[in-house]
């Protein structure tokens, strides 16, 4: 074997929610301390970590893939280490090393401290690695909490979605049990994080430079912290954090439909930073499948709560997930599903077909019984309906102005007009407006990170698109007359 150094690359692959995408970030800050380069070519790399999702059958299968094709890559890269972290790291555990025996480490989600170490060992040793929490039959409530750490000492920009935006992890875990769901086991039981930890983060964010915070949780709405004699829940920690100069924008995902209480909504109205942007999951129209998933609400119980968000913040703007296909779903309980998205016109959806879990509740005590096919069907009914509503609220849009946080640069948004002289220069923007609509228009790029104001002139399902509009005092008149750019 050669005794050559390793040459520390890392490559990580991440897949799933946002929750990993920001454990990819620390881990990434991490290894940068130690020494490590980032690189997006896998062949280079000697270090090799994939950040899993257990969410969904693809995602893992994904994963696996991934592996194969490094089946025979330490023949020629004796240095290489190769580690799974995350979700389905912390469900599979020495599955994985059965199935993808070149996998050096497994690491669970409560342990991503120890990676830097967890490597170390690994190449130093060449033994296998595993870190991992408790399961929830593993002991007592607190032990099982306490063997899943929220790891967020570190931040890389880097990793970011842009610059001026970053994910701020409020809680860890979830207890909700929902019968499709790993997401308990993998992430273990709900904990919130204190409100200083959070308000010292969120401040060293804002020195960066980052203006737009998105607050993460299984069940965001659910926090709860007590902390010097008093009791934080989201409504107190979106007033404290709002306090923090520098940043122009705060949102938070997911919600938990029953946690959506009023003294939360009034937050949301009477902040002016906090988005106007509610991402709280339905998952399905008919009670009889609501109850089979454990989701602990009916219908009308999430109409009543979307009629106080609409008469308290009627500028909101909601989304939802579903899952189509579940154990036993009828064509009666599917329609009952189509019927509320045409209800409650939620801003967009993210629909998925039904995938069993091992482990989960589903799993043990229904059979997976709806056909691939109908599953597809629904899916693709449910998706189209979707987009019709998103097309026509996002045309209600056409000739008003929206406040727009400018993200930078648009990657794959409509081509500028064609018509444009060809010494004028072009650059198309992207950002989001407080209702979360994304919204393409051309302007400098150094309007990243700031807000403007943009006149909407066109649409697509999922997409706004307009002109800046600027303020210019016209010549022997103190009026100030809006001009629209371009």
């Amino acid at each position: 074997m050669s005794h050559s150094e390793p040459n520390n690359k890392l490559f990580i692959e991440t897949v799933g929610c946002q929750m990993n995408v920001l454990d990819s970030e620390l881990v990434v800050a991490a290894l940068r301390q130690d020494g490590y380069e980032l690189t997006g070519n896998m062949k280079e790399a000697d270090t090799i970590l994939f950040n899993t999702c257990s969410v969904r059958e693809h995602a893992e299968q994904k994963i696996y893939s991934q592996l194969g094709r490094l089946k025979y890559s330490k023949e020629t890269r004796p240095n290489l280490v190769i580690g799974v972290m995350g979700c389905m790291a912390q469900k599979d555990q020495k599955l994985i090393f059965q199935r993808a025996p070149q996998v050096d480490m497994i690491v669970g989600t409560g342990q991503l401290a120890e990676i830097p170490e967890l490597i170390n060992e690994s190449r130093k040793k060449r033994s296998r690695q595993m870190a991992i929490s408790l399961s929830r039959r593993g002991g007592s409530r607190t032990e099982v909490a306490d063997s899943f750490q929220s790891y967020d000492p570190l931040r890389d920009p880097t990793m970011r979605p842009s610059p001026h935006q970053a994910f701020v992890r409020i809680m860890i875990g979830c207890d909700k049990f929902c019968t499709y769901c790993v997401v308990p086991t993998t992430r273990g039981p709900e904990q919130s994080r204190s409100p200083s930890a959070l308000a010292r983060e969120t401040q060293a964010l804002a020195e960066q430079g980052v203006k737009e915070i998105t607050l993460l949780g299984q069940t965001v709405n659910s926090y709860k912290h007590v902390e010097d004699g008093k009791e934080y829940r989201m409504a107190d920690l979106l007033e404290l954090l709002h306090k923090t100069e520098g940043i122009q924008r705060i949102k938070f995902v997911t919600n938990y439909p029953k946690d959506m209480t009023n003294d939360l909504l009034y937050a949301i109205r009477d902040l002016p930073k906090v988005a106007h942007y509610l991402h709280v999951p339905l998952q399905h129209g008919c009670d009889d499948v609501l109850k089979k998933m454990k989701r602990g609400y009916t219908v009308p119980e999430y109409r009543d709560m979307m009629h106080r968000i609409r008469e308290i913040i009627p500028s909101c703007a909601v989304s939802s997930d579903f899952i189509v296909g579940f154990c036993g779903e009828t064509e009666e309980a599917h329609q009952k599903t189509m019927e509320a998205v045409r209800e409650f016109r939620f801003k967009n959806s993210f629909i998925f077909k039904y995938s069993e879990r091992a482990g989960t509740k589903a799993a043990d005590n229904y059979p997976d019984d709806i056909e691939d096919k109908v599953k597809k069907r629904r899916n693709n009914e449910m998706l189209d309906l979707q987009n019709a509503i998103s097309a026509e609220d996002n045309a209600d849009f056409i000739g008003r102005s929206v406040e727009v946080l400018v993200e930078g640069p648009s990657k794959s948004a409509v081509k500028a007009e064609q018509n444009r002289p060809t010494n004028a220069s072009t650059n198309q923007l992207v950002g989001r407006s407080r209702c979360d609509r994304i919204v393409v228009f051309d302007g400098n790029p150094r309007l990243a990170g700031s807000i403007a104001n943009v006149q909407i002139h066109d649409c697509t399902p999922t997409t706004l698109m307009g002109d800046i509009i600027t303020r210019t005092i016209q010549h022997g008149s103190s009026d100030l007359l809006p001009i629209l750019q371009g």
